[in-house]
């Protein structure tokens, strides 16, 4: 049993965030129905899937993770028998979510006031870059527009280097993941009321949430945070340092964590009074920084680590390879296998919500486009095979 294995959801969303938020509560058990153009489907198809090292016969990376735990139903939206399918499975889904560009909903037919007359209990979810309201909701946006303005790359670099956006595409992530959040809380309130509503989600509100408390600094002192690299602006050492393989990290926050951290270097220069306390640390980090550097590149990662052991805050700085190889991330269940249609399976990242009344982890292909309009039309709708062979000879379904 997984928790949402009584939700459905109809998932218009393209790309990353959108499709991003439904793979999440997928992976909860939400029944999660891709709704498609008959004949090109979702955009998120053609994302990589010409690139032989990054795709399984025609389906890219993209796709491949993205998609799985889900259903595609092709139909086409513009025609009146098409929305009139749609609108069918409406009254009986639970939660409705798209990242179509402002406005792209009403002249779709699937807006919440469009959808909600037909089944009061619907929840909608619209992810967009800027919102639905405030006086700039219509600017285009895409994941390095949201950190941009979010103000998130102006603390990431190298003091006085150039502004970098964050290695992984946290503003699309970002708003996906408060989508997620933002549909649980709204199917608790349906709980509540019996009644279903609507859930503005902007990438750009996202990114400003994720500031936290930095946001609070700037707003006491009037300074910026401003660039830090890998160090922090309050703890020494607290850093990552070369080694003669990976780059190691040490994250020394307590004085006793310092005073552990000397005894293993056994550094003389390094046990001074001075150093005991964060004050005299910070004051001379320059310093400290720079023989730590010069003691730790003498060894490997893998050397230091094991020195280090669970006595210091320490971790190496892992490539992806390492990443998905390290025997906690594993032990956790984090990479699973996911099979394309075909049959080959292919590794990626599992579902990070582990929860004790979850039996089973279940990671179903991504589905092939229109793969099961047959499937859900009769399930759900009662649909027959002549019925929906006509429908077919139409165009209607896919």
């Amino acid at each position: 049993m997984r928790p949402l294995d009584n939700v459905i959801i109809l998932d218009f969303t393209h790309m990353l965030s959108g499709p991003y938020g439904t793979m999440l509560l997928a992976d909860l058990g939400a029944r999660t129905i891709k709704i498609e153009p008959v004949k090109t489907g979702e955009g998120t198809r053609k994302l990589l899937a010409k690139d032989p090292d990054h795709s399984i016969e025609g389906m890219g990376a993209y796709f491949l993770t993205l998609a799985r735990n889900k259903q595609s139903v092709a139909v086409d939206l513009k025609t009146e028998e098409g929305r009139a399918l749609v609108y069918d499975l409406v009254r009986k889904a639970d939660i409705v979510v798209d990242n179509y560009s402002r406005g792209v909903t009403g002249r779709l037919g699937i807006d919440h006031a469009t959808l909600a007359a037909i089944n009061p209990r619907i929840i909608t979810c619209s992810v967009t870059g800027f919102g639905e309201t405030g006086p700039n909701p219509d600017r285009p946006a895409f994941d390095l527009v949201a950190q941009g303005i979010g103000g998130g790359m102006s603390l990431t670099g190298e003091a006085g280097g150039t502004p970098l956006r964050a290695g992984i595409p946290i503003g699309d992530l970002g708003g996906g993941l408060f989508a997620a959040i933002g549909i649980l809380a709204a199917l608790n309130q349906r709980n509540l009321t019996g009644q279903g509503q609507h859930i503005d989600i902007s990438m750009l509100d996202c990114q400003l949430s994720m500031l936290n408390y930095m946001a609070t600094m700037q707003s006491l002192s009037g300074r910026e945070p401003g660039r830090s690299g890998n160090g922090h602006f309050v703890h020494v050492p607290y850093n990552t340092y070369r080694t003669k393989t990976r780059h190691v990290i040490l994250a020394v926050i307590t004085d006793q964590f310092w005073q552990r951290l000397v005894d293993i270097l056994d550094a003389p220069d390094l046990r001074r009074d001075a150093y005991l306390t964060q004050p005299g640390r910070w004051a001379d980090r320059d310093v400290i920084n720079a023989r730590l550097q010069e003691i730790l590149e003498t060894e490997s990662c893998e050397h230091w680590l094991a020195r280090f052991g669970n006595q210091i805050p320490c971790a190496p700085v892992n490539d992806i390879a390492h990443a998905m190889a390290d025997e906690q991330i594993r032990g956790r269940g984090m990479v699973v296998e996911v099979a394309h249609p075909s049959g080959r399976r292919v590794e990626m990242p599992g579902n990070p919500v582990k929860m004790s009344g979850m039996t089973d982890e279940v990671y179903t292909p991504p589905p092939l486009l229109g793969s099961h309009t047959d499937e859900v039309l009769e399930e759900l709708l009662g649909l027959g095979a002549e019925a929906r062979g006509a429908l077919r000879a139409r165009g209607i379904i896919g």
